[in-house]
């Protein structure tokens, strides 16, 4: 039988036991103000299942995969819910690759993503390819500072996105036709956004789920151009089941961490695994930031109305996490 002083040395030693194993959650935010919905969606299930958990402030891509990648063996817990694949496949192999970063099931499907132009001057000019801007005669209705070459609102440096459209300029021979413009992604669109409304042509890069298609709706306001033939660096082909080719792959986002929860945090990983939010959940809040309701509290306001609609794929989901640990 335990005496008080070897009793308060069990309980003093299972304290510490717990203190030493219990995990310290980081979630890594993109600067993308619009993938913030998704993570705070994650972040507070995770809440719910009993973890506590950091957000940091906002990192760009690359460091968020060095992050993970440094806390590869970690007893702790570092994540992003937000890795586009297979568009940002040289950004983890960058970071160290599968040994040092894990991925898991798909969280957001189909997201698409190419160029577009207005429609007006698609129809009026025939152009159906990204291709068709080889042609200086073509490329010099996009130019909107006197230099002879098509401006187009591309990605802005670190996303993954400019990495191809760079490598498609040359494979498609527009280096001497088309401008890549980069820099502030949101203040690009609003430049193109502007241009629209004056009747002046428009050519850009997007993706989906984002609020630029709900202000320039494909098929209404806009078309996608495709390609004459795949040339992308991260995938083979990018032609579609229907014969279609956009010039990219429709690509998945996946929650990224660190290998070590799939063994230390099964729990965690068993969520990461079966999560979904629906694209078009996405889009809707991403124009609802768009038409003004954009700071943090809105977003947090529409990640609570979500969990409250949810709450029966919230519920299973927390029941079919806990049961894996």
């Amino acid at each position: 039988m335990l005496n008080k002083k070897s009793l308060i040395g069990l309980v003093s030693a299972l304290v510490l036991s717990t203190n030493l194993y219990a995990a310290k959650v980081t979630a890594l935010k993109t600067a993308i103000a619009e993938e913030g919905f998704q993570l705070y969606i994650v972040t507070e299930v995770l809440k719910k299942m009993g973890h506590t958990v950091e957000i940091t402030n906002d990192v760009e891509y690359g460091i968020a995969f060095k992050t993970i990648a440094n806390n590869a063996k970690s007893d702790d817990v570092y994540f992003m819910a937000a890795h586009w694949d297979p568009l940002q496949k040289t950004l983890i192999e960058g970071a160290g690759g599968e040994k040092k970063l894990t991925k898991f099931s798909e969280f957001v499907s189909n997201c698409a993503q190419g160029y577009l132009i207005d429609k007006k001057t698609a129809e009026k000019y025939n152009i159906k390819y990204i291709n068709d801007l080889k042609k200086p005669a073509i490329a010099k209705l996009f130019d909107s500072n006197g230099n002879g070459k098509a401006d187009l609102a591309g990605c802005s440096a670190g996303w993954g996105c400019e990495k191809v459209i760079e490598h498609q300029l040359s494979a498609y021979g527009l280096r001497d036709t088309v401008e890549h413009r980069q820099g502030s992604y949101s203040a690009l669109m609003a430049d193109t956004i502007a241009q629209y409304k004056t009747g002046k042509p428009i050519l850009y890069y997007t993706w989906t789920p984002y609020w630029v298609s709900g202000k320039l709706v494909p098929g209404k306001d806009v078309v996608f151009l495709q390609v004459t033939h795949s040339a992308n660096p991260n995938t083979a082909s990018t032609k579609l089941a229907n014969g279609a080719d956009y010039g990219f792959s429709i690509n998945s986002q996946k929650i990224v961490s660190n290998p070590s929860v799939r063994t230390k945090h099964k729990d965690i990983a068993k969520l990461f695994d079966i999560i979904k939010v629906d694209v078009n959940d996405i889009s809707g809040e991403n124009m609802l930031m768009a038409n003004g309701q954009n700071k943090e509290k809105d977003i947090k306001r529409h990640v609570k109305t979500w969990l409250k609609i949810n709450k029966s794929k919230v519920d299973a989901w927390i029941k079919e996490a806990k049961a894996a640990k």
